[in-house]
């Protein structure tokens, strides 16, 4: 049985803590349009405070969940429990993206001290919080993190410079349904 709550409590803190990925998920209003749901993992998430989280956008294939959160906010992220008791915490609530060139980017890209670049931070203020049992989540063993996206932006930071960079984040202008991404 789901246990709902109206913000994070010190045991929902630490197991968000022993995470080594979770799940993005928004969807953009129009009927038509698509459900988005991505895999985030590094140490790129954070806990501002008891309704408040953030975790950096890293850039990949697309520009859908930034799209999203610019058009209507609706954002969900889940957790689930690879190792250990089972559980699955979801939070629910209004998505904000704080891109690179709003004054608020580099105090909360401190919050990150593995990184000092990303392509936008977004944050969550929580309306709801949920954990349920996760029995069906499968036990994985956690091997290593991947740094093929952290190499290559180190390389293209080596090789062009802050400016280039920064353009090279920009390169998803739009969703695939055509909501404007990094503007």
């Amino acid at each position: 049985m789901a246990k709902v709550y109206d913000q994070l409590g010190e045991k929902q803190k630490d197991f968000i803590a022993r995470q080594k990925v979770f799940f993005v998920a928004t969807a953009p209003l129009s009927a038509d349009g698509h459900v988005n749901l991505s895999p985030k993992g590094y140490d790129s998430f954070v806990v501002l405070d008891d309704n408040t989280v953030a975790w950096l956008d890293l850039g990949g294939s697309g520009i859908e969940t930034l799209a999203h959160v610019k058009e209507n906010g609706r954002m969900t992220i889940m957790f689930c429990a690879f190792e250990g008791p089972a559980n699955i915490l979801r939070l629910y609530g209004k998505g904000e993206a704080v891109q690179f060139d709003d004054p608020r980017f580099p105090e909360l890209l401190k919050m990150f001290p593995d990184f000092d670049k990303a392509r936008s931070i977004l944050t969550l203020k929580i309306d709801r919080v949920q954990d349920s049992c996760g029995w069906g989540v499968p036990f994985m063993d956690f091997k290593d993190h991947r740094d093929q996206l952290k190499r290559n932006w180190d390389h293209s930071y080596e090789k062009h410079g802050d400016t280039e960079t920064q353009a090279n984040y920009r390169k998803n202008v739009a969703s695939i349904d055509g909501l404007p991404g990094i503007e």
